[in-house]
């Protein structure tokens, strides 16, 4: 038989599958519909991603307040030890009288001396790096931080940066094995292993003593962001009816991550004890062993797996809790059909990259994610740069999260997702760029607040948007390409802050550019509100050529995928 033949009756195999395939898609999504799209045990579901919604956000924050640094420390020098703290200062640091001094030199003098006359040294002296270690004034941090204990300030400041690099490269890490463990293991099993690690790594990091047993233990933390909460958001929304899904995916983000991220700060105030903080944060990551006792496992993973027995109990305790009765007959159709189905082979997701206008879309839709990623943890880390007290402006900028999600809850599929990428990106950018041109303290906390908000709204705008743009067969392993992209992000963030000790508005001026040149890259995207998801890529060929604002039909027209059936893309 010829490979064209062959290729010709896989094609009418295929076609003929396919009406079954997705008649079993409508039965399945029928038997959930029986079992109550939003009834109690859903409602429990909701509550229960309470913890692991403030879980995310300590993971993601902790390192902020055990890693800060106090805006005023100078060079400890011990003949001066009986002093007090503002003289000590102003006999030791170069420029102390003027109030702008040298945080990492001394003078090379006779401190008996200088002891002996309580003047400082005279213009000329020769200096030194310190050679005793630090001083803190702990007026704005009011404890000691692994920064202030270990002396990670002056040549060794690049170890706060390196360390949290290393967090977010843990992410990436997490993110390929925890993936592969709730493909291969199940989704209970993955949320687990996430949380657990992180509990781990975070009490484990109370008991480093360097820099890198450090920087290991928050490799350990990173490896946990994002999966200790994104796989029982999305476990949730697999039992929740379709009309709920916006509203309980947006208030979880807004209510438990929010809450999480806004509690944070008073934490680490009243508690004032970096390790005591950490206790208080990771400790309670380990509640997750009792997530197989309280989270039912993903029917419909349950089902591609094969297990569907399994499936049918889980489908009975829904039944049992929510009051309500899926149809005997339904049911044991449900059972047959689920026994008869296989996991469906899938094309590499490099072979969307032969589609010239998918490909130059997904290029695009890369760079205004990495935008809103690098710019969102850009301002979170920025907040002790604005001569605020760090931890209102922190809580204020954390706050945002809760309003901008809840109204884009509201507005999304009204003004649609271009103009929801688009505006608040370059509203973010405009307030940041102003903030350059405004005095430090309150003008620019304000502003770096208000341009907060506005990401928030475009950052969770795009995360949908991308799972509306990419065709079926590449959804889910493209939306974790551009996750992973948004960590890579992520990973340079804190050396953006860090360029500050160049020139403290350099990061400012990166961050407000980024924002413009994502907001930029997002008009060449197309509008995918109240469109039907891409089944194949020819779907999403004709979508990016009819919605988009300067599309081409030309494009396409060597496009290997335009004459594809549906049932060869699928």
């Amino acid at each position: 038989m010829s490979k064209q033949k062959q290729t010709e009756d896989q094609m009418d195999v295929r076609e003929k599958l396919q009406p079954e395939l997705e008649n079993d898609t409508d039965m399945i999504e029928s038997v959930l519909s029986h079992v109550g799209e939003m009834g109690l045990y859903q409602k429990l579901l909701f509550i229960g991603m309470l913890p692991f919604g403030f879980f995310y956000a300590w993971v993601y924050f902790v390192q902020m307040f055990i890693a800060v640094a106090p805006q005023n420390y100078w060079c400890r020098v011990p003949e001066l030890a009986n002093l007090s703290m503002e003289l000590r200062r102003n006999l030791s640091a170069p420029g102390a009288i003027t109030g702008d001094w040298d945080k990492c030199m001394t003078f090379d003098t006779n401190w008996t001396r200088v002891l002996e006359s309580l003047t400082p040294p005279v213009a000329g002296t020769p200096m030194v790096p310190c050679q005793h270690g630090w001083e803190f004034d702990f007026t704005d941090i009011p404890y000691e931080t692994v920064v202030t204990e270990r002396g990670w300030v002056c040549d060794s400041a690049s170890y706060v940066p390196t360390a949290q690099s290393i967090f977010f490269a843990g992410s990436l890490t997490g993110g390929v094995i925890l993936g592969w463990i709730a493909d291969k293991f199940g989704r209970v099993p993955a949320l687990m292993g996430a949380n657990l690690i992180g509990g781990i790594g975070g009490v484990a990091t109370i008991f480093t003593t360097g820099v890198w047993d450090f920087v290991f233990c928050r490799f350990l933390v990173g490896m946990a962001l994002d999966n200790c909460f994104m796989i029982v958001y999305i476990l949730v929304l697999e039992y929740v009816g379709a009309r709920y899904r916006t509203l309980v995916g947006n208030l979880s983000i807004a209510l438990f991550f929010g809450a999480g991220a806004v509690s944070l700060p008073w934490i680490a105030y009243y508690v004032a004890d970096w390790r005591k903080f950490l206790w208080i944060t990771s400790a309670p990551m380990f509640i997750v062993v009792l997530a197989p006792w309280l989270l039912p496992e993903s029917a419909r993973w349950l089902i591609t797996r094969g297990r569907v027995q399994e499936a049918v109990k889980v489908l009975r305790r829904f039944e049992t809790v929510n009051g309500t009765q899926i149809p005997d007959d339904l049911m044991e159709d449900f059972v047959v059909a689920s026994n008869k189905s296989k996991l469906e082979e899938r094309e590499s997701f490099f072979t969307l990259f032969k589609s010239s206008s998918l490909r130059r879309t997904m290029v695009c839709m890369v760079i205004v994610y990495v935008g809103c990623a690098l710019v969102f943890d850009g301002l979170v880390r920025l907040s002790d740069s604005f001569g605020m007290d760090f931890f209102i402006t922190f809580t204020f900028s954390s706050a945002t999260e809760i309003p901008a999600i809840l109204l884009l809850a509201v507005v999304l599929d009204r003004w649609g997702r271009r103009k929801l990428v688009f505006g608040p990106m370059t509203l973010a950018g405009i307030f940041i760029l102003i903030a350059i041109f405004v005095p430090k303290g309150l003008p620019q906390a304000t502003l770096a607040i208000v341009a907060r908000f506005f990401i928030n709204m475009c950052y969770t705008t795009a995360i949908q948007w991308s799972t509306e743009i990419l065709p079926t067969p590449f959804r889910a392993s493209g939306s974790s390409a551009l996750h992973m992209t948004g960590f890579i992000a992520t990973v340079i963030t804190p050396f953006v802050v860090y360029s500050e000790r160049y020139w403290w508005l350099l990061p400012l001026l990166i961050l407000g550019l980024t924002a413009l040149v994502g907001a930029g890259i997002s008009l060449t995207l197309p509008e995918t509100n109240g469109q039907p998801m891409p089944q194949t890529v020819a779907d999403g060929e004709k979508i990016i050529r009819e919605q988009s604002l300067c599309g081409k039909p030309e494009d396409d027209q060597a496009s290997p995928y335009k004459k594809r059936t549906r049932a060869e893309a699928v």
